[in-house]
């Protein structure tokens, strides 16, 4: 009986044994495939908060989701890498720099970036040189060949068509008519240019190049890389001879050879790593419809502080702004002056990020937004990217601390005044007009005849105010953050001069160079916060959905991205035109504007 019994109990512990044998190999977890992030970086990487879109694609990205996604792999145990595809970015030297810095905060965690492109301009390659390893496939090109900026002239145009530009400026250095009333550059906007341009060839262009690929023999100077550039563009094979990019593969070889390279079974490549998928839609199902007009909103968290951020980005007008016809943004002072009250009036928001990205416009948009920034009761800090001047600069000085990259284009104070007299241009199709006057400066924003000389001392008496008034607005910034000018010295910097942000923070005219998580840090300490406080964001204005465009009796097209409305809207040269004269068109009525010149581009 004691035998059975012993053996009933060993049986017990076998069976036992074997149970805990089979439970331990279902917990035990595969082992783990190395994985590589895969973010495609293409297009102009636009500042403005993206509506969701169900209809045509997913949600959309703006430029800080670019710089979350890079950041939110830094944090991934499950990422190994990132694997950059550059794809045609049509970017400022801001946006790269900051890009760049993302990039090189990511290596410094210990993990490898690498960027592949097919071909690419300077802004692709200044991108793709701060990954650790850059290929391109061996009949790709690299069009490194240096700096330039271009600016259309239209009075040649205008003289055929029989139309008269009759514009007005404060600033020997104000520009931005000249587009319209000669046909070249005036010798100061030429010398301000240049200055502005070697700037962004030496530290931006040829800086991040000796940064990035210091150690190569021939790419050991300023000179050196100089004296290469002049050599430009070149192919993948020269590029490769020079140093200038590490291997010549097409993608499937080149992501084979990093697997090889970190010593890898296997390698995972995560498409779209970090972005939203598309929700899908039943179309057959009628309510589905709601959810193309409207898309629901986004919910934010009710325990964590928040920081608001505020976009100004496009040119800047009264009224509600939003989307342009051919795909850009514009910044609508209604809007604004509205998104900055919300922001005031959240008990959870600690402080108000503004990021800027506008070349200016109408001068009272501008003042209304500095005026609602100077009375929001939360502190404000200004955060420019690509380009902050003269409307952009003017609305900056409502903030308690202004932050620029090294490749921001700014300042530019002063301004500009005028029309487009259309009478000749009238005759030639046959047309005539009569008019009943009383008043003597009844028609002096009349589109038919140039300023008469009572005309032009009114204007000039206005934009000189309007001037004055903006030259306060920076004295009063300045001096409250220890930066005191007098009234001659600032305008040695005002008049219309243009400066790069290393050059403003040199003259005082900003506080510090740094991105957007350095303006945040600062606003989070600003607002009571720790600088690396976990917080929520409130993402002002909020972006309208096609719904919204319908109820206001706007064109329902005028909701849809660039890509959607129109293949014109890919073209820069095009594209950017188009976009100034949209919000020149909703200026017409405006006599005072604060902008930089039209159609300029800096390459």
């Amino acid at each position: 009986m004691l035998q059975r019994a012993s053996c009933l109990v060993l049986l017990l512990a076998l069976f036992a044994g074997l149970v805990h044998a089979q439970d331990t190999a279902k917990t035990e977890k595969k082992p783990r495939t190395p994985q590589l992030a895969h973010i495609r970086l293409s297009g102009s990487l636009d500042e403005a908060p993206v509506a969701a879109d169900p209809l045509f694609g997913t949600s959309g990205e703006n430029f800080k989701s670019k710089l979350d996604r890079i950041r939110k792999a830094m944090g991934d145990q499950n990422i190994d890498g990132i694997f950059l595809h550059i794809d045609g970015l049509s970017i400022g030297y801001a946006k790269m720099e900051e890009l760049r810095r993302a990039i090189a905060e990511y290596r410094a965690s210990g993990k490898k970036v690498f960027a592949y492109l097919e071909s690419g301009d300077a802004k692709d390659y200044l991108v793709a040189s701060a990954a650790d390893r850059v290929c391109m496939p061996a009949p790709g090109w690299l069009m490194l060949v240096g700096t330039r900026t271009e600016i259309m002239f239209y009075k040649g145009l205008f003289e055929k068509l029989g139309i008269r530009a009759d514009f007005l400026q404060m600033g020997i250095f104000k520009f931005a008519a000249e587009p319209f009333i000669r046909d070249s550059m005036s010798k100061e906007a030429r010398a301000q240019y240049n200055l502005v341009l070697g700037d962004f060839f030496t530290n931006s262009y040829i800086g991040s190049i000796l940064r990035s690929r210091k150690g190569k023999k021939k790419l050991d100077s300023a000179d050196a890389v100089r004296n290469l550039i002049d050599e430009g563009p070149f192919t993948a094979r020269k590029a490769l001879d020079l140093g200038l990019i590490d291997d010549m593969q097409y993608l499937d070889d080149f992501q084979e050879s990093i697997r090889q390279s970190l010593g890898f079974k296997e390698l995972m490549l995560v498409k779209n790593y970090g972005s939203e998928k598309k929700a899908q839609l039943d179309l057959s199902n009628p309510f589905e419809l709601l959810k193309i007009l409207s898309p629901p909103k986004s919910s934010l968290g009710t325990k964590k502080d928040r920081i608001a951020l505020i976009y100004a980005v496009g040119p800047i007008v009264t009224g509600k702004g939003g989307s342009s016809l051919f795909g850009g943004n514009m910044v609508g002072s209604t809007t604004l002056v509205d998104a900055i009250r919300e922001a005031d009036k959240d008990p959870k928001v600690r402080a108000i990020v503004l990021r800027v990205d506008s070349p200016g416009g109408s001068a009272l948009a501008s003042d209304l937004i500095w005026n609602e920034l100077k009375r929001c009761k939360k502190p404000v800090v200004a955060s420019m990217s690509d380009v902050a001047a003269s409307g952009g600069y003017y609305i900056s000085m409502g903030a308690k601390k202004v932050w620029a990259q090294p490749g921001t284009l700014t300042g530019s104070i002063g301004v500009v005044g005028g029309k487009l007299a259309l009478g000749g241009l009238y005759q030639k199709v046959g047309l005539t007009t009569d008019t009943i006057t009383n008043g003597k400066n009844a028609g002096i924003l009349n589109t038919t005849h140039p300023f008469s000389p009572s005309e032009k001392k009114a204007m000039e008496a206005l934009m000189q105010e309007v001037y004055d008034q903006f030259l306060d607005k920076v004295l009063e910034n300045r001096a409250a953050v220890g930066k005191k000018f007098t009234r001659k010295q600032l305008i040695d910097l005002a008049e219309g001069r243009i400066w790069t942000g290393s050059q403003a923070l040199e003259r005082g005219l900003i506080d510090a160079l740094g991105g957007l998580d350095d303006a945040i840090a600062d606003a989070k300490v600003m607002g009571g916060l720790a600088k690396d406080a976990d917080v929520d964001y409130l993402i002002l204005p909020k972006a309208r959905s096609m719904l919204d465009t319908l109820m206001e009796g706007g064109p329902p097209f005028s909701s849809l991205s660039s890509r959607q409305l129109s293949v014109l809207a890919n073209i820069p040269e095009i594209a950017d035109h188009a976009l100034m004269l949209d919000a020149m068109l909703q200026m017409r009525t405006e006599p005072v504007w604060v902008m930089l010149p039209h159609g300029i581009r800096m390459r």
